[in-house]
């Protein structure tokens, strides 16, 4: 119990610091609703004619959410990387906390907040047009599915925090992930593409994500690369946990008494 209160309380001072921070809301939350837009409005006439019958909002939605995932999880490397140059955090290894609340916290506040972020770019997409066939436990399914993408990616974000020399080189790693995003199908398919993109594209671990939550809300299935989604985001998850605990505690001795 002790664990979990603690966490939560890490948990809320992250989120103070984002509802504190306009920059932050501007980063994770406006940019993709303005490339949201972007494509919808200004791309949507030429490449909408890429995707046959589904409607181009409809198409490309799933790949803005993760887009904003990926966002939003770059400011959570930058802020726990500041906390550590300040010494922040080796003064919460001074105070009566459980030891694991200090990552944990940090994992829960950007899970959570970039699930809002998500819920409000959905909305957007819904007010432009967009619409889903999905059924209750489809939707489920989806939420699920996002939720543990964004617990993976979150964890990834903890490892560039901590091995970062500097906060702002911490969310530099997020640049290769929103090039993924682009390399993918989430703005065309993957047909459009030249044979070498198409190649890479096809093989990495965000196109089966993107695939299978389009797959969830506009045909109102899983698809065939659900389970291809399900063991990358799993094993991002457990490699860049592993990875996160044991440098934090190489980086913070403190950690270790």
């Amino acid at each position: 119990m002790r664990t979990i209160k603690d966490t939560w309380t890490m948990a809320k001072r992250s989120l103070k610091h984002i509802l504190r921070s306009p920059d932050t809301i501007i980063t994770v939350v406006l940019t993709p609703i303005a490339l949201l837009l972007l494509f919808v409005y200004v791309f949507g006439g030429a490449l909408g004619r890429q995707t046959g019958s589904v409607n181009y909002v409809d198409f490309i939605t799933p790949g803005i959410i993760v887009l904003t995932v990926i966002s939003g999880i770059a400011y959570a490397a930058f802020r726990l990387n500041t906390d550590i140059q300040k010494g922040i955090i080796n003064r919460f290894r001074t105070m009566p906390v459980a030891p694991s609340s200090i990552l944990s916290g940090q994992a829960a506040s950007s899970t959570l907040s970039n699930l809002f972020s998500s819920l409000l770019v959905l909305i957007v997409a819904f007010v432009i047009g967009f619409r889903s066939d999905a059924g209750l436990g489809e939707w489920l399914l989806f939420v699920g599915l996002l939720a543990l993408l964004t617990l993976a990616l979150t964890w990834l974000a903890i490892f560039f925090g901590l091995l970062a020399k500097s906060a702002e080189g911490a969310g530099s790693f997020s640049y290769i992930l929103m090039l993924l995003v682009f390399i993918s199908p989430s703005f065309v398919p993957t047909d459009s593409m030249t044979p070498l993109l198409r190649g890479f594209a096809e093989h990495q671990p965000l196109t089966p994500v993107v695939e299978t939550m389009r797959s969830l809300l506009t045909n109102g299935t899983p698809g065939d690369s659900a389970w291809v989604a399900l063991a990358w985001i799993v094993g991002i998850l457990v490699v860049f946990y592993l990875a996160s605990v044991r440098l934090y505690r190489a980086r913070t001795p403190a950690a270790n008494a």
